[in-house]
């Protein structure tokens, strides 16, 4: 087993360890950018969307606790734009 832990660190200031932690949709696509997101729920029932804010060798920069109904209807508004 690894000791590795997954915490992630809200903006404002919380951290949840979503090492354990169920994705429930995802479009994790490299490169990297706006289209990438993650809905995650913690074995405690804590739900999390990650998002990127445009980094394109970082597949989440930042996180937001979110309620359950919220998590379960989230649709993305960003699309991956590939490079012509």
């Amino acid at each position: 087993m690894s000791n590795t832990k997954y915490i992630a660190k809200t903006a404002d200031g919380q951290e949840v360890d979503l090492t354990e932690a169920t994705i429930l949709k995802s479009n994790n696509l490299y490169p990297f950018g706006r289209h990438n997101y993650a809905i995650y729920v913690t074995p405690e029932g804590i739900y999390v969307k990650g998002l990127n804010n445009g980094e394109r060798e970082i597949m989440l920069t930042e996180y937001e606790i979110m309620d359950e109904a919220t998590a379960q209807n989230y649709h993305h508004s960003y699309t991956r734009e590939d490079e012509q």
